[in-house]
């Protein structure tokens, strides 16, 4: 199979869509999960603060955070040991290109994940106005340390779906309703600004 007719062909717009959250009688907020071998993690495993971000490589707010904040909150916090960031996909619309892309993402080379993303959060709004997302897609493949035919056995393998479904799963169940979402050290974060998140991290590694 093409990748393109792969790509067309994934279930994971269908799955998706089907956990999305009912409005009425919703249960309290579970917490978030502890951060797993699964995860993509950026930063030291021993730093005293975790922030998990759920986000969508659809979502412009997502891209403009991390173009435009991520520089100054990892230069800050990532790269002085403060901080590990751990990035968890919540598919938005288009869900079916969102979740292809988080797919992708997934497939990429081990310490490969995050030159993917900075990839398409860069080429979002591009990818926008082309009306393509096929040139997007191959783009992050390109940095993803992963040959086309290894993708696209990574893409057709189930596992690939079900731990994107862990990852939306797990959003909705803590309560997530939309992207980026941020958790510091297990609380929720008021909204993604450097302000916000800075007010959140701050105290927790004063005197390191």
């Amino acid at each position: 199979m093409t990748l393109a007719r792969l790509l067309n062909a994934l279930p994971v717009a269908a799955a998706l869509m089907a956990a999305t959250p009912v409005m009425a009688a919703e249960p309290a907020p579970a917490p978030v999960p502890a951060v797993s071998a699964a995860d993509r993690v950026l930063g030291r495993a021993d730093a005293p603060v975790t922030v998990i971000e759920y986000a969508s490589f659809t979502c412009s707010h997502c891209a403009a955070w991390t173009n435009e904040v991520l520089p100054t909150f990892k230069a800050r916090y990532i790269d002085t040991g403060k901080v590990k960031l751990v990035f968890r996909d919540l598919p938005t619309q288009p869900t079916q290109v969102a979740a292809t892309a988080a797919a992708i993402g997934r497939c990429a080379a081990p310490g490969k994940f995050f030159d993917v993303a900075h990839h398409f959060m860069a080429g979002q709004a591009a990818a926008f106005a082309a009306g393509n997302a096929m040139d997007w897609y191959m783009g992050a493949i390109a940095v993803s340390g992963r040959t086309q035919p290894q993708i696209e056995t990574c893409l057709a393998d189930p596992a690939t779906q079900q731990s994107l479904q862990q990852d939306v799963e797990t959003a909705i169940a803590a309560g997530v309703n939309g992207t980026p979402t941020f958790f510091v050290n297990g609380r929720r974060a008021m909204d993604h600004s450097l302000e916000t998140l800075s007010a959140a991290i701050d105290p927790l590694i004063k005197g390191r």
